[in-house]
């Protein structure tokens, strides 16, 4: 298990990896506002537990299983999000702010929980698949049962 601080800078990587195609060592500082030693530690802790695949000044690659968990980590955020803006008519500034607390703290149980009651509550679809933040199957399973009613409609 890795400290909260180090899921913020592995979902940092994997959303710049997104948008940019790769990820750089200055690009991680700026992003999340801190200094490049910072970051070169938190690189070294997250290979050192598997998550990354990085040599000196060579490119930083998410491991699949550091892939599935910044993908975890941003799930965890959009439910709580979706929950707090949607379901409560949070405004969405607020929600999002409260969001980045909330998924900090948050266990995995819980956020299985409220994500069935969301997508109950917004009518999104059924999760009565099992629906469990850690696995990838049902997270897929979701967001194609969600595509493929909208392309219903």
């Amino acid at each position: 298990m890795i400290s909260k601080a180090l899921e913020e800078y592995l979902k940092t990587m994997y959303i710049l990896k997104k948008q940019n195609g790769n990820v750089r060592v200055t690009d991680i500082a700026n992003k999340m506002n801190c200094t490049k030693p910072s970051v070169n530690k938190a690189i070294y802790n997250l290979k050192d537990n598997g998550f990354l695949n990085y040599e000196s000044y060579g490119t930083i690659e998410l491991t699949k299983n550091g892939e599935d968990l910044a993908k975890k980590i941003i799930e965890t955020y959009d439910i709580v999000y979706l929950f707090l803006k949607d379901v409560l008519n949070i405004d969405e500034k607020e929600a999002s702010e409260e969001a980045e607390k909330i998924k900090i703290v948050i266990t995995d149980n819980t956020v299985n929980k409220l994500a069935k009651y969301v997508h109950k509550a917004l009518d999104l679809n059924d999760l009565d698949c099992n629906y469990d933040v850690s696995k990838e199957k049902c997270r897929s399973c979701t967001r194609r049962l969600g595509k493929k009613e909208a392309s219903n409609e």
